[in-house]
């Protein structure tokens, strides 16, 4: 096939090395497989690990300390994605546009986890010899609580330079009769990650030092990511594009509900229901803990979060194929009013039992709406030569309410203090959780309503 020709100013994607081609498994795994070791990661960090860790180091507020620290470590989420996105889409190296960023920011991922090992282990070893947490700084909240944050912000900020530019590998890549299926790959390597990491941190690796649960984490990494980079195949820029010009590149970022009208919708309905998503996901440990009294809501969570997830593998593989058959506003029809009415269930819980089987049927429609998530991301996309940069876009709808979501959540539940022990461990009644699981219901509602507005896609 002759080389396309570009003039220097632009940028045109490289023709996609499985064009025409039948995808095998073994493809479809090496394009997803890093999913799988990045939601482990955050698996393990979100569910089990830091809100462990904050109930220790801010054992009298942590429900409004856990909220913080999620909010800010969030921050690089959000704004990661919109610079390193158009950079990979402009990278001429041998390599590919995606791989050299994803390699690095695996690295610095790394570095992030080890500072968090260290600062946990100081902590453990300050604790226990003198019975304080580290003495009081801004906001009222220790040191150690200031340096895992620094810590975490590096996990951020490396995490989503390989991932901003690993977002552009599927519409990089992926034929568009494919995609429905690709999208039900990703769903299952993020839910089997996630599954991997709360589980393996919840129940594994709950009882061992930090060092053990960190380096879990980054074995993952060293694991997979080199299967990962080494495993797809990648076409390099022919012509190496002008360098960036920032300011009309950020002026294109806004999307127009005029000009762009589906893509503008995807948008709006994928970040209401990542908002009410990230209202539950920080404070399931603190859920099982206060409302239904377990004694370890460290490994109680990771279970849970495994029922849910296997749940969601399954609806997950099943749902992205079936969209391209039926449609995928169908598919999310279904999953975002399965969730809506299984958020509100959590409400009427009163044992760990009841809590599993509600939870599966939960998972059972987040693993369907994540399934046909990226299909329909990819589906409006504005053009595919700067898919990573649209990608971006796109997945900050899903990074902003991280940074919105978990303060809202914490204020709610911190409202309503049942009772603090004499060691200021202090218990938050039901009433707050209620009311969250309400909040979120009704973000599930509007991002089916609003999917409604879609036009060019079924």
């Amino acid at each position: 096939m002759e080389p396309f020709s570009v003039s220097q100013d632009e940028v045109q994607a490289p023709l996609s090395p499985y064009l025409g081609k039948k995808l095998t498994v073994k493809d479809h795994l090496a394009i997803s497989g890093f999913w799988l070791a990045t939601n482990a990661h955050w698996g393990a960090l979100l569910v089990v690990m830091i809100p462990g860790e904050i109930a220790k180091i801010a054992p009298s507020n942590r429900a409004a300390a856990l909220g913080l620290f999620t909010a800010v470590g969030a921050i690089f989420a959000i704004f990661c994605p919109l610079i390193v996105g158009p950079l990979s889409d402009r990278c001429a190296s041998k390599l590919g546009r995606r791989r050299p960023y994803i390699a690095v920011g695996t690295g610095v991922n790394t570095v992030g986890l080890l500072i968090m090992a260290m600062v946990v282990t100081a902590f453990v070893s300050q604790a226990g010899s003198s019975g304080h947490t580290g003495g009081s700084l801004l906001g009222g909240y220790s040191v150690f609580y200031y340096l895992l944050l620094v810590g975490f912000l590096i996990v951020q900020f490396g995490n989503n330079v390989a991932t901003a530019a690993y977002m552009g590998v599927l519409p990089d890549l992926v034929p568009d009769d494919q995609r429905g299926v690709a999208s039900g790959y990703y769903a299952v390597m993020c839910q089997v990650g996630t599954l991997v990491g709360a589980v393996g941190a919840g129940l594994l690796l709950a009882k061992l030092p930090a060092s053990a649960q960190y380096g879990f984490l980054i074995l993952l990494f060293l694991i997979i990511g080199p299967l990962t980079l080494l495993g797809f195949k990648e076409n390099a820029l022919i012509i190496k594009p002008k360098p960036l010009q920032w300011v009309p590149y950020l002026k294109s970022l806004w999307i127009s509900p005029k000009d762009q009208p589906d893509f503008f919708w995807v948008w709006i309905t994928r970040f209401l229901v990542m908002l009410g998503f990230y209202g539950i996901e920080p404070f399931i440990n603190y859920y099982l803990r206060d409302v239904i009294h377990l004694q370890n809501p460290a490994s109680a969570s990771g279970i849970l979060i495994g029922v849910i997830l296997v749940a969601a593998s399954i609806s997950g593989f099943l749902g992205g194929s079936l969209s391209d058959k039926i449609g995928r506003k169908k598919v999310v029809y279904f999953a975002t009013g399965v969730m809506a009415v299984f958020v509100l269930g959590f409400s009427f819980c009163h044992n760990f039992l009841q809590t599993l089987g509600i939870g599966t049927i939960f998972g059972l429609g987040f693993g369907a709406y994540t399934s046909v998530d990226w299909a329909l991301g990819t589906d409006v996309l504005p053009d595919l030569d700067h898919a990573a940069k649209h990608m971006a876009v796109w997945h900050v709808s899903m990074t902003l309410p991280q940074s919105i979501a978990p303060p809202i959540a914490g204020a709610i539940i911190g409202a309503f203090v049942l009772e603090a022990s004499p060691a200021h461990a202090v218990t938050y009644s039901r009433t707050g959780y209620d009311l969250v699981f309400i909040f979120c219901a009704i973000c599930f509602i509007l991002g089916a309503v609003f999917l409604k507005n879609i036009r060019s896609v079924t």
